[in-house]
C-alpha cells in the first residue's frame, strides 16, 4: 500500500468550450510515444526561437536504455512532448545533508528508469532543490530532464525583479541547468509584476517556458483569469480524483487557449490512500492496465486531455515504482472515468478527505515544516 500517495463535481461536466470536442477523441491527448532519444521527444524547428540558446538540443541526447512504452502528451503551444507522469518535491526531497538521503537518490533512480523525465522544484522547498541538483548529476541526466521550477520573490518596492533574479541564479547553479525549462509564478505571489518579468527572461533565451501555480481553490477565478489572458505556457493547478473542481472551467480555458497543464497534489498528500486501506482495487481496474491504487488515482488525472502531467511526490521508491507505472497501458475514457468516481464515492471516508492532515502518519526532517492547511471543501 502506497501511503504516500475529491469536492464533487457531476461526471458530465466536461462541456464547456472545445474540451467536448477533446473528450470525444477518449485521451487523445496521449500517445504511447517510443521515447528512442533518451528525454522528451522535441521538433526542434518548433521550439527554438532567434533568441533561445541551442541547448534545448539536451533533451534530444541518445539513451538505449529508454523505455519505448511511454504514455506522452502535448505542450499546446509548441507540440513538444512529455512523459505525463513527473516528480514533485515538496517534502518529500528537503532532506539535510546530515540525514541519510539514499531513498530519494533510488526515487529519483526509478523516476528516471521508469520513464520519468519531467521534474518540479521550487526555491521554497527547503533541501528539495539543492538535492535534485545533486542526485540528477550524480545519474548523468541533468541535460536530460525537463525542469519546472517557479519563482517566489517581492523585491523591497513594487516591481523590484533582484529578488527574483538572485533566486534565478541560485536555480541556474543548483540545478546546473541554463536555461530552465519552465519558470513559473510561485502561488501567484506578486504575480503581476512577476509574469512580465518572466516574459522578459523567456525573450532573453533564460527560460523556454513560463507560468504561474496554485493549489487552493479559492483561487480558481484568478488562475482562470491569467488563462483567459492568453499567454501563459503553463498552469500549474490542483487536481485529482477528489478535486476535481477544475474540471468546470480551468481545464477548459486551458484547452481553448493553448495552456499546457500540470496537476498538483493528484494523490490528495496521501489522504486519498487513507481511504482505500485495506480496500481491493476494483476488478474494472484492470481494463485500463492499473496494478495499484496509485496509478488507478494517477489514470484517471493524466486522461483528462487538457491535463499535460501530474507531478505525484514520494520519498519511497517503491511507491516511486508504483507512480511511475501509470506512464503505461491504457487510459479511461468518459465512461470509465465516470465509473472510477462512483466508486471512489461509495467508499467511507473519500468525502472527508479535505479534512485530514496531509501525510497521515508520517513526518519530515527537512527545513520545511510538515503544513497543516485549513480544511477545504
Amino acid at each position: 500500500m502506497n501511503t504516500e500517495h475529491a469536492r464533487s463535481l457531476n461526471p458530465q461536466a466536461f462541456s464547456r468550450r472545445t474540451v467536448i470536442k477533446a473528450m470525444g477523441m477518449g485521451a487523445a491527448s496521449a500517445v504511447f510515444t517510443p521515447l528512442a532519444l533518451g528525454g522528451c521527444q522535441t521538433d526542434q524547428s518548433q521550439i527554438v526561437s532567434a533568441n533561445q540558446p541551442i541547448q534545448v538540443n539536451r533533451i534530444a541526447q541518445a539513451n538505449s536504455n529508454q523505455p519505448s512504452d511511454i504514455i506522452t502528451k502535448e505542450i499546446p503551444r509548441t507540440k513538444e512532448r512529455i512523459p505525463a507522469i513527473g516528480l514533485g518535491t515538496f517534502l518529500t526531497f528537503d532532506v539535510l545533508e546530515s540525514q541519510p538521503r539514499d531513498r530519494i537518490g533510488q526515487v529519483m533512480r526509478r523516476f528516471w528508469d521508469g520513464g520519468g523525465r519531467q521534474i518540479d522544484v521550487s526555491p521554497l522547498y527547503g533541501m528539495s532543490e539543492v538535492n535534485v541538483g545533486e542526485f540528477i548529476r550524480a545519474l548523468g541526466i541533468t541535460n536530460k530532464l525537463f525542469i519546472t521550477n517557479k519563482v517566489w520573490a517581492t523585491g523591497e518596492y513594487l516591481g523590484d525583479p533582484s529578488q527574483a533574479q538572485r533566486q534565478f541564479e541560485q536555480s541556474v547553479e543548483r540545478l546546473s541547468r541554463n536555461p530552465i525549462d519552465v519558470m513559473q509564478v510561485h502561488s501567484l505571489v506578486d504575480v503581476d509584476v512577476k509574469v512580465p518579468l518572466l516574459r522578459r527572461w523567456k525573450q532573453e533565451g533564460k527560460i523556454r517556458y513560463l507560468g504561474i501555480t496554485y493549489h487552493d481553490p479559492v483561487y480558481a477565478p484568478v488562475i482562470e483569469n491569467w488563462i483567459e489572458r492568453g499567454d501563459l505556457d503553463f498552469v500549474q493547478v490542483r487536481y485529482s480524483i477528489f478535486q476535481r473542481g477544475v474540471e468546470e472551467r480551468i481545464l477548459p480555458a486551458a484547452a481553448e487557449r493553448g495552456t499546457a497543464v500540470l496537476a498538483n497534489m493528484p494523490l490528495e498528500k496521501a489522504r486519498l490512500f487513507e481511504v482505500v486501506q485495506g480496500q481491493p482495487l476494483p476488478d474494472f481496474a484492470r481494463e485500463i492496465g492499473c496494478e495499484n491504487w496509485a496509478q488507478f488515482f494517477l489514470k484517471y488525472v493524466i486522461s483528462h486531455p487538457s491535463v499535460t502531467a501530474a507531478i505525484p511526490a514520494t520519498s519511497n521508491p517503491d511507491h516511486m515504482s508504483e507512480n511511475i507505472g501509470a506512464l503505461r497501458g491504457s487510459l479511461p475514457d468518459n465512461a470509465m472515468r465516470a465509473r472510477m468516481v462512483q466508486h471512489m464515492q461509495n467508499l467511507p471516508g473519500f468525502d472527508r478527505i479535505a479534512q485530514m492532515p496531509w501525510y497521515p502518519g508520517k513526518q519530515f526532517a527537512g527545513l520545511v515544516p510538515l503544513p497543516n492547511p485549513r480544511p477545504t471543501g
